[in-house]
């Protein structure tokens, strides 16, 4: 499923989909929807989408809020913790989002749409969230959250300011041994800055100092009085604090059932809500369903395309035929065609409106493609290859409820066996009994399509003028490839669309709309830089030198030492010495050891190694001229005849 969700591109139209939802539940299942196979529940998801739509235009975005952590607040409140000041303002936020989505549901009724009912789901627990309001505001526990909390925090208050008054008195009456005029908090205590040579004047405990130690931060006898009622007074309001929140989370915990319920509601209905937003997005339109197994499309439309530029496609399958093989140019727009009936029909089948005018879609028990070059170089697997083991899985799958569509079909191998592949898979296709669409540019494919009962051709049509594609299917038709028309138009020469004729149809003869877009013109070659070769006879070289006589060579793959005793010819074949023969080698099979000049003194006689003495004696008489007629072999090869 994910394969073929990713050939017809409804992975990004589930892209587009989940950017439209805001629960991570709703998400979730936007991202495993897969077509249903209940006539009863796609009915029923079908009228959820155009109900969501219709309130959606009528009432405008309902109030949905993402609900993020709200349920693992719940569970916290009945395992019995403590929510958080941030847990309680969350969880009164979605309690204020269920109130806001059950008016805007209630407010929906009178178009008299059966969504609107789910408001009967909601519960909005006013007594909560009214509680949390009052009792939780700013970020902290109010005030006036219960009368002892107000106390308490009263009576801090006043240790507060009865601390302040007492420091600044302290600082009045012995001005003349403060650094500062101002009082400070350290390390929670309010202390006045004393000199340190007056430290013993003033009463009170020593808090801290400066960065220098000339100043000492004194907490008077008088302030610390008071600092003690006031840790006091504030534990007790803590303790309140804690109580009150403990109170809220029981209370919700109590809840809890209800919550969840309303949880559940809010995802569903963000799911069915982002359905229909959907279908505004690419201006969706409710199919008919059936089980007859017939497809109709009225301007139908790839929801991924441009509205403005995307011909509506009219599409018919089913009733007079099952198979439709399309025909055409390249470019002329085969493969979006067939991609749009099948993505449309997927989509019709996962509860979505369809991009069309009117659509009449079947149920399909199974989505089969093949398209796209499917080379698969893992597995080192061509084209062709690859083509054939999707398509015979595809035979192995199909049935008389599948929708199957093949782009290119019988395409990368020998044009004559591709054609003969197509029509036997079209054949094993039509036997199943399965709706299918195949793009295809075979004649014989065309003639089969012709003469079989419930296949139809069809063809997209091609504006030969500006050579653009018009992108409109015609079934009953069959199209043509319009390659030498292009062709001609292109530029290419007359006697080069001659041969192609010869080779294609056994006549040189150009049909007449074709005569009148050639040129007649040659094709100017361009001039472009020349190989510079290498002067001379061939040779093997190594390091930038030739093998030369008596150099030592290492012979691969056996990696023995030999004499070179023959440089090479113009094959680039040398003789070499081994320890018990000589051999002929490729120069690319051996490499230099060591250079014969490191080894033999310069003019050496290298027929002292590489002759036998007999054929040196007689090489020496044939140099004085001794020897009338004899036949000397060298190195057991025949080499003339002397006389």
């Amino acid at each position: 499923m994910v394969q073929t969700d990713k050939i017809l591109e409804f992975d990004k139209i589930k892209e587009m989909w989940m950017e439209l939802a805001l629960t991570e539940w709703a998400k979730e299942k936007i991202r495993d929807t897969v077509p249903c196979m209940s006539e009863n529940e796609l009915m029923a998801k079908q009228r959820e989408t155009s109900e969501a739509r219709d309130l959606l235009e009528k009432n405008g975005n309902p109030p949905l809020a993402s609900l993020d952590g709200i349920r693992e607040c719940i569970q916290a409140a009945v395992k019995g913790a403590c929510l958080s000041i941030p847990q309680l303002e969350d969880m009164e936020k979605a309690l204020v989002a269920v109130m806001r989505l059950k008016n805007y549901l209630s407010r929906s009724r009178q178009w008299g749409i059966s969504l609107a009912y789910y408001d009967e789901n909601l519960d909005c627990l006013d007594n909560i969230k009214e509680t949390i309001s009052l009792q939780i505001r700013n970020g902290r526990v109010d005030d006036y959250a219960s009368k002892d909390l107000k106390s308490f925090r009263d009576e801090m208050e006043r240790n507060e300011r009865s601390m302040r008054e007492k420091a600044d008195a302290v600082m009045r009456a012995n001005k003349d041994c403060m650094s500062d005029s101002f009082s400070t908090l350290r390390n929670g205590h309010l202390c006045i800055p004393v000199k340190k040579e007056y430290k013993y004047k003033i009463k009170g405990t020593v808090i801290d100092k400066s960065s220098t130690g000339s100043t000492l931060f004194i907490e008077p006898v008088s302030v610390g009085k008071y600092y003690e009622a006031l840790q006091l007074s504030q534990m007790y309001a803590e303790n309140e604090e804690r109580r009150i929140l403990y109170a809220l989370s029981a209370m919700i915990a109590e809840y809890a059932e209800i919550l969840e319920q309303d949880i559940c509601t809010i995802e569903k209905l963000d799911y069915i809500f982002s359905k229909g937003k959907l279908s505004l997005e690419y201006g969706g339109t409710e199919p008919k369903l059936n089980t007859d197994r017939y497809i109709r499309f009225k301007d139908g439309r790839h929801p991924l395309m441009n509205q403005e530029e995307c011909v509506p496609l009219q599409f018919e399958i089913g009733k007079n035929f099952d198979g439709v093989v399309i025909t055409g140019p390249n470019t002329g727009g085969k493969t979006v065609a067939i991609k749009t009936v099948a993505l449309n029909c997927m989509m019709a089948q996962c509860g979505l409106h369809v991009v069309c005018r009117e659509a009449e879609i079947c149920m399909n028990s199974n989505f089969l493609c093949d398209i796209g070059d499917g080379q698969n170089l893992s597995e080192n697997l061509s084209t062709f290859s690859s083509h054939i083991a999707n398509v015979l899985d595809i035979l192995k799958k199909v049935d008389k409820d599948s929708l199957v569509i093949m782009d290119e079909l019988g395409s990368g191998t020998d044009p004559t066996e591709g054609m003969g592949i197509a029509i036997a898979i079209l054949e094993e296709l039509r036997k199943s009994g399965a709706l299918f669409l195949v793009t295809t540019h075979y004649p014989e494919v065309k003639q089969y399509a012709d003469r079989t009962d419930r296949i139809a051709n069809a063809r997209m049509t091609f504006d030969k003028e500006s050579l653009q594609p018009l992108y409109r299917l015609i079934i009953g038709e069959a199209g043509e490839s319009c390659a030498f028309y292009i062709a001609g138009r292109m530029g290419m020469p007359e006697v080069m669309l001659k041969t192609a004729m010869m080779a294609a149809y056994g006549n040189e003869e150009l049909p007449e709309n074709l005569k009148q877009v050639i040129s007649g013109k040659r094709l100017e070659k361009e001039k472009l830089p020349g190989i510079q070769k290498k002067k001379g006879k061939h040779a093997a070289l190594r390091n930038g030198r030739e093998f030369q006589l008596g150099d030592s060579v290492m012979v691969y793959p056996d990696k023995k030492i030999g004499i070179v005793c023959r440089k090479a010819n113009e094959k680039g074949v040398l003789r070499v010495q081994m320890a018990d023969k000589k051999i002929w080698i490729n120069h690319k099979r051996i490499k230099l050891h060591v250079a014969a000049e490191e080894l033999y003194p310069e003019n050496y006689d290298f027929s002292i190694i590489f002759d036998s003495v007999s054929n040196r004696k007689l090489r020496h008489q044939i140099d004085r001229g001794k020897i009338v007629e004899e036949q000397i072999v060298i190195d057991g090869l025949q080499n003339r005849t002397y006389h």
